[in-house]
């Protein structure tokens, strides 16, 4: 007995349905633009289309731990979407992230490195250290260079070797500091942060020097605005200290003066 097998045959004939596709589903085809530098162009193309981005977030080492602060707006170019973003993502219980670029990317790679960071507690029997989570993610946003994320995110946490801070970025980079301030807005914080820092501050001074530095960016950057956050890292781990609206914070900083009425000179 012999088995047709024609039907397992890579090229099988297809009685009359060849002639049909054809007839339904034309090729395919496109030009490529007529330019003499195809990279340029390319470039060009991508800065086109690549949606403005603003935020504020900044964070800073001082003798008590680690103090992290970040506005709540979301926007691209002039178009306000959110004013309730939680830009300060928690990592583990002793470590934050924040988030600046795109809110899609960031979110995504902190819970991803929340992730790596539980599965290295639970094989090593320890918690994972600052700079080996701000590493671990350093190496994965590097790997994928070039792709179009958009990620500025600062690594805060409180490890054996007590606080750390780091900055990361989505072409690898990373940096080891005591005070940073990522996004639209920084140039504006960091004129506050500079100015107010030092290294013995204390909880309710620094917290306070983070919410002052937040505000007076949001008041100076249209991408930045909504909730100023702040929180503290110590040895016992994160806790958020205060969230206020930066519109209440305006009239705190600057409050309204009432002017006196004028009333006519008694006639002499």
């Amino acid at each position: 007995m012999k088995l047709d097998t024609s039907g397992l045959e890579s090229f099988a004939p297809h009685k009359g349905i060849d002639a049909e596709f054809k007839e339904l589903s034309p090729v395919a085809s496109f030009e490529f633009p007529n330019v003499t530098n195809f990279d340029d162009f390319q470039k060009k193309a991508v800065q086109m289309v690549k949606p403005a981005k603003g935020t504020t977030t900044l964070a800073f080492i001082f003798k008590d731990g680690v103090m992290v602060a970040a506005d709540s707006r979301a926007s691209m170019g002039a178009y306000i979407s959110s004013q309730s973003v939680k830009k300060i993502i928690e990592i583990n219980p002793y470590m934050l992230g924040t988030m600046a670029g795109g809110a899609a990317d960031c979110q995504f790679w902190h819970r991803n490195l929340g992730i790596k960071c539980r599965l290295h507690e639970l094989a090593n029997k320890r918690r994972i250290s600052v700079t080996g989570a701000s590493k671990l993610l350093a190496n994965i946003l590097y790997s994928y260079r070039g792709m179009g994320l958009s990620v500025g995110t600062m690594i805060a946490g409180w490890d054996e070797a007590g606080p750390g801070l780091y900055y990361v970025d989505s072409e690898g980079g990373r940096l080891k500091g005591t005070r940073f301030s990522v996004g639209s807005g920084s140039p504006y914080a960091y004129g506050v942060l500079d100015s107010g820092y030092r290294w013995d501050l204390s909880i309710e001074e620094a917290a306070e020097l983070a919410r002052r530095a937040i505000y007076h960016a949001t008041f100076r950057d249209g991408a930045s605005g909504g909730v100023a956050s702040v929180y503290y890292v110590g040895r016992d781990g994160w806790s958020k200290l205060s969230g206020d609206d930066v519109g209440d914070l305006h009239y705190k900083y600057y409050p309204v003066v009432q002017e006196e009425e004028m009333t006519e000179a008694a006639a002499a």
